[in-house]
């Protein structure tokens, strides 16, 4: 507690001192900034970085040296909590490129179709406690699209789920220490200031609690009091005309074609059976499925992948040399091309364009406007190519490029990284062991997360080229002057200052109020600006109150972490927030009318279980 105490005499000033103004100064321009949004999130970090750079160089702390003042304004960029958020990143790219999470999502649309309360609640729980090891972020990502789909079939409109789930993920997210950045921000912010180092699970018990009170006002409470948003239109995505190839591995053999169409889904349709010479039409009764058999298949090229999956029957990767099931590359995308006047590829099919030696790649479907193949054709390698017909082809995006090129054909946008799901066991295994490494403590979380992204990336679940993808550029430059300034606010005495003066106004307080108002001002902030800037301005102010008025430290860092994520109130309060507020058709008070309730309530929850823990 050294670098506290050594700053207490600053909290009797009536004024704080030049360079704790400044420091002040600084902090409350960058709130005003964030919560303008006039500016870009990683301009005003880049300029506070500076300012803290150029400033404590020009007019050094007392008994420091100027290029001490570089490494307060350059800290953040070498901080351990850095290193483990830009590790949680990749281990969650890890996941989702090699589709990890996918039976989870797919399970959780059958429980839907089931029941649609059911399927809310445990939405809310399953996404929730994702959220507790992977970043809220890619966890929204994944969830989001599937709710979407279900309202458009269950009824449902998203804007009466979105928001729910998203605060259930944050919750989840506030469990542990490497559920949000946030949180780390907090723990290593508090580390620093000379507090015992919080474990991953120390405060899961508090967080879980409090959100079993929270629970059921997402599931009952907070859908009655948004808004019924449903779309006047919905655009139909192209269906593609594919086959599954049956293998003796696969789950459908000895299936009938109607017990086919209830595993793959009622979004696919199904049309005749090839079997050497021989086709059997779509509602042939007496059809059952051999290792061999060619099953036509309709549907978007979402549908046909996850049909695939479910039947294990690879799709026929017609005009390659590799053949049906033929391991794909590494660097798979799956892409649009649409063949546009003037292609070479008008009046060829598919096997004789030969697309599969000439370029690596597999034509897995095909797209004609207002056709119905299954009418037309039964061998998709030998369909003649029409101007506007599209192929989903999954193949390298270089050699993809070097066929837009040569054939005239055009990519359409949105070329989507192909899932690695034979990697799917390995990515869990490796975040189950960075999991089981830090919550055991047997190494810190920045140790254990890199030591699990090398892993993704020597395994091959996250490709090194790909790496950048994962990483947030805003993220990063955002925790960096966050920590700066947390640093800088403690070096100038400005946390000790502010400190000071709240633990004056809450003095003649009982300790608890205190407590709930750290809290809440910890929620104010993250609700108008940066939660992690809320983070590294009200740590070391918090760990000053503790002190001064005798409560425990660990509670009122724990209170400043739970208030941070909070962020429940107003759409730029947290990055999935705006996320879900086209999607949701939301308007500013939709937040502050199912939200604020849910701030209050887990203020109020959270603040008396911290009093009952620590015996406030």
């Amino acid at each position: 507690m050294k670098l506290v105490q050594v700053r207490l005499e600053e909290s009797s000033r009536p004024v704080p001192p030049p360079h704790a103004a400044a420091a002040i100064a600084l902090t409350v321009a960058m709130f005003v900034l964030f919560a303008q949004g006039r500016v870009k999130v990683e301009v005003v970090c880049l300029v506070l970085i500076s300012l803290l750079a150029i400033g404590l160089y020009t007019f050094p702390l007392e008994g420091r040296t100027p290029a001490y003042g570089l490494t307060v304004a350059f800290a953040g960029f070498g901080h351990e909590a850095l290193i483990a958020i830009c590790s949680l990143m990749i281990l969650g790219r890890g996941l989702v490129t090699t589709g990890a999470l996918e039976p989870a999502t797919a399970l959780l649309g059958r429980l839907w179709t089931y029941s649609k309360e059911l399927g809310l609640l445990c939405t809310l729980v399953v996404c929730g406690g994702i959220s507790m090891f992977i970043n809220d972020t890619p966890v929204m990502v994944l969830a989001m699209p599937i709710l979407l789909n279900l309202a458009s079939k269950t009824g449902v409109p998203a804007s009466q789920t979105l928001m729910p789930l998203n605060a259930a993920v944050l919750l989840g997210g506030m469990s542990t220490t490497i559920g949000t950045s946030t949180n780390l921000l907090v723990v290593s912010i508090a580390r620093d200031l000379g507090l015992p180092e919080i474990g991953i699970f120390d405060f899961t018990p508090i967080a879980l609690m409090g959100v079993a009170f929270a629970l059921p006002y997402l599931w009952l409470v907070m859908p009655r009091l948004l808004p019924s948003h449903r779309p006047t239109t919905i655009d139909s995505p192209r269906r593609f005309f594919a086959s599954l190839y049956v293998e003796a591995t696969s789950v459908v053999v000895d299936l009938t074609l109607e017990e086919l169409k209830t595993r793959i889904g009622t979004d696919i349709a199904t049309g005749g059976v090839s079997r050497g010479s021989r086709n059997f039409r779509p509602h042939d009764p007496a059809i059952h499925l051999r290792a061999g058999d060619i099953v036509q298949i309709e549907g978007s090229a979402e549908d046909i992948r996850q049909a695939s999956d479910r039947t294990r029957a690879p799709l026929i990767h017609t005009g390659t040399s590799r053949g049906p099931g033929g391991a794909s590359g590494d660097e798979d995308v799956v892409a649009e091309v649409v063949v546009g006047v003037g292609s070479s590829l008008i009046g060829a099919t598919v096997r004789s364009a030969q697309i599969g030696d000439r370029y690596g790649a597999s034509v897995i479907g095909l797209y004609r406007p207002d056709r119905t193949l299954f009418h037309e054709q039964l061998d998709l390698a030998e369909e003649t190519l029409e101007i506007g017909d599209v192929l989903l082809i999954r193949g390298d995006r270089v050699r993809l490029n070097e066929l837009q090129v040569a054939e005239g054909a055009m990519i359409l946008e949105g070329a989507a990284e192909a899932p690695r799901t034979a990697l799917a066991p390995a990515a869990l295994l490796i975040v189950a062991a960075v999991i089981t490494a830090a919550g055991l403590k047997l190494v810190p979380i920045s140790i254990a997360a890199l030591a699990g992204t090398i892993a993704m990336i020597a395994t091959g679940c996250v490709k090194f080229d790909r790496v950048g993808r994962a990483l947030s550029g805003e993220v990063i430059v955002l925790v960096a002057a966050s920590i700066a300034l947390g640093r800088a606010l403690l070096e100038t005495g400005a946390a000790a200052w502010l400190g000071g003066g709240l633990a004056m106004l809450l003095g003649p307080l009982p300790a608890p109020i205190a407590l709930v108002a750290v809290m809440s001002f910890a929620a104010l902030m993250t609700n108008f600006s940066s939660n992690t800037a809320a983070a590294a301005v009200s740590t070391p102010i918090a760990v000053s109150i503790a002190m001064q008025l005798g409560i425990p430290a660990e509670a009122m860092v724990l209170a400043v972490l739970f208030g941070c994520n909070l962020a429940f109130a107003t759409p730029v309060a947290y990055q999935t927030n705006i996320l879900i507020m086209s999607a949701g058709g939301y308007q500013f008070r939709d937040y502050v009318r199912a939200g604020l309730p849910l701030v209050i309530l887990m203020v109020v929850t959270l603040s008396v279980l911290l009093v009952l823990r620590y015996g406030i």
